[in-house]
Parts: C-alpha cells; sequence; structure tokens
C-alpha cells in the first residue's frame, strides 16, 4: 500500500508496466497482471484510488483520519469475506467479490488494514516524511516513540542539520 501510494504520488501517471512490476513485487502473479486481467484503465483506476490512499496516509489527526477511514469504507461497501486463488491459501478480502477490480480492491483491503492499524494503536502512526525536502509516506508501526521521518537516513539527516544550525548560532 505504502509503496504504490508513493509511486503513484512522485510520478502521478506512472505506466501500466511500472505498476505491473511493483505489484510483481508483492507478490501478485503473472496471470493476474496480464494485459486481460490488468488493463490499461484498471491501471487508471488503480492510481486514482492510489492517490486516494496517500491523501488519507498524509492525515495526521487520529479523528479525521478515522472519519475518512469510515466514509471509505462505506463507499467500498466492504464485508469481510474469505477468498482462496490464484494459489494463495484463504486470505480475508473486503473488497465486492472476485469480479471486483483492481482500484475496489486497493481501496478496500487498504482502509480495513489502515483500520486496523489506527484501533491497535489508538492513534495515526503513518504520515508524511518530516524531513525538509522529502514527501514520501511511511508507516511507524515499529516499538518506541511515534515515527516522524521515512528512513534513518532523513532522520539522520535532519538531525545533522538542526546541530549544524545551532553549532553555528552558537558562534
Amino acid at each position: 500500500m505504502i509503496d504504490l501510494a508513493n509511486a503513484v504520488r512522485a510520478v502521478p501517471d506512472l505506466p501500466r508496466a511500472a505498476l505491473v512490476e511493483l505489484l510483481a513485487r508483492h507478490g501478485e502473479g503473472p496471470d493476474d497482471l496480464a494485459e486481460q486481467a490488468f488493463s490499461e484503465r484498471d491501471a487508471d483506476e488503480l492510481r486514482g484510488a492510489a492517490a486516494r490512499i496517500a491523501g488519507l496516509l498524509a492525515e495526521t489527526d487520529t479523528d479525521r483520519a478515522a472519519h475518512a477511514l469510515n466514509a471509505l469504507l462505506a463507499a467500498c461497501g466492504a464485508r469481510p469475506r474469505l477468498s482462496r486463488h490464484g494459489g494463495h491459501p484463504w486470505h480475508l478480502h473486503v473488497d465486492g467479490g472476485d469480479d471486483a477490480g483492481w482500484a475496489d480492491w486497493f481501496l478496500a483491503s487498504s482502509a480495513l488494514a489502515l483500520a486496523q492499524i489506527l484501533t491497535e494503536y489508538g492513534r495515526v502512526p503513518w504520515g508524511e516524511c518530516a524531513a525538509s525536502g522529502c514527501t514520501t509516506l511511511y508507516l511507524g508501526t515499529g516499538p518506541g516513540s511515534a515515527r516522524r521521518y521515512c528512513s534513518a537516513a532523513c532522520a539522520t539527516r535532519e538531525r545533522v542539520a538542526a546541530h549544524r544550525r545551532r553549532k553555528k548560532a552558537s558562534g
């Protein structure tokens, strides 16, 4: 979810081939990614869904995020069901059925996952990197305090910059 949201945020018109590559890296099989199963129209709708999830991942207020997730789950008509397809074991789906499109699947699955994460943490553990010049979205579900940066590199870069500013200001 995060990788797709970041990819579409960085390149809003990300080509179908790049989407196929990204989905394949995340376990989708060749049959599911063939042109007849994942068309240009599917790619366009998935880009729109990823942009919508990116907007939700940029929301840091817990109440607004919860209301947005409820609205998204309602709009998707999300109803949990078990599914087994493409050689995968039984797993949970919340889309409209096996005929649901890629965008429907992505929106409903992402909304359910984010809702579960929000309730587990009691707060929004996601956001946009706080490093200047970085707009990467992150999901901070690890131990410790709330995360503010997408990576250790961004966190270190910000700490070093703050140290240099303090050092310069003191003389």
